[in-house]
């Protein structure tokens, strides 16, 4: 079973940054793809930014966050990076870590609180 475990969260100032990780329990190379969504109080959740883990390693961002985040991972180390820079309040959510591997399955870290607060 795979196992994804979310670190980095916490309370940060409006234009500060925070960098998530996201730690599987195997090689990130069984995985299609892996993102990073978020869930905000009484929202639905919505996608962050994805990675292609192999091809090239394409990236995609949702508009409200492109320029500021960027998604890379550490094929060695097996963990997933969101590199958010210039924090805004409304980036405040829950944010989730997930893979999708070659076979359609899909799974879930735990979720990590993000709150962006002067």
């Amino acid at each position: 079973q795979v196992q994804l475990v979310e670190s980095g969260g916490g309370l940060v100032q409006p234009g500060g940054s925070l960098r998530l990780s996201c730690a599987a329990s195997g090689s990130i190379f069984s995985f299609n793809s892996m993102g990073w969504f978020r869930q905000a109080p009484g929202e639905q959740r919505e996608l962050v930014a994805d990675i292609r883990i192999r091809s090239g390693g394409s990236t995609n961002y949702a508009d409200s966050v492109k320029g500021r985040f960027t998604i890379s991972s550490d094929n060695a180390k097996n963990t997933l990076y969101l590199q958010m820079n210039s924090l805004k309040p409304e980036d405040t959510a829950v944010y989730y870590c997930n893979a999708i591997t070659w076979g359609g399955s899909r799974f879930w870290g735990q979720g990590t609180q993000v709150t962006v607060s002067s």
